[in-house]
């Protein structure tokens, strides 16, 4: 197989042999909207190909971005969902055979966020923030 490599993205590339069947599906989807998307960015691509994905098989952001990681997929912070990106943080915290602990293709992606200086620090700790007021919507 050929190598679909940039800078800072690895496109995924499994075996079609040692791949499981909702996993081969995941990916023939998020590859065939890939090139559907008419953006030059190529974080704009996975993540508009992530939802599109997610959407068509009835799935959360997180768990279709979470599949891509585990098959291969390598890229910058901001073209993952935000529900993967909060799933990841929580999970760096736990290390070992802990519940929740990240698998080591998390692992290995959050280390290339940390070599490239994108990692926030203290990033597990965020909080949530709601954009309308509570007291706007209550009559």
């Amino acid at each position: 197989m050929f190598n679909i490599e940039t800078e800072k993205i690895t496109l995924p590339q499994p075996d079609r042999v040692k791949v499981s069947k909702e996993k081969w599906s995941i990916y023939t989807r998020f590859m065939g909207h890939m090139r559907h998307v008419p953006v030059s960015r190529m974080e704009i691509k996975i993540l508009s190909a992530i939802h599109f994905t997610s959407d068509v098989m009835d799935m959360s952001d997180a768990h279709t971005a979470k599949v891509l990681v585990g098959i291969g997929l390598r890229a910058p912070r901001m073209a993952f969902p935000i529900e993967f990106l909060d799933y990841i943080d929580n999970a760096m915290i736990r290390r070992g055979w802990n519940v929740g602990a990240p698998s080591k293709e998390m692992i290995e992606l959050h280390g290339t966020w940390f070599v490239k200086q994108q990692s926030f620090s203290l990033s597990s700790f965020r909080n949530g923030h709601n954009i309308v007021k509570e007291d706007v919507l209550t009559v």
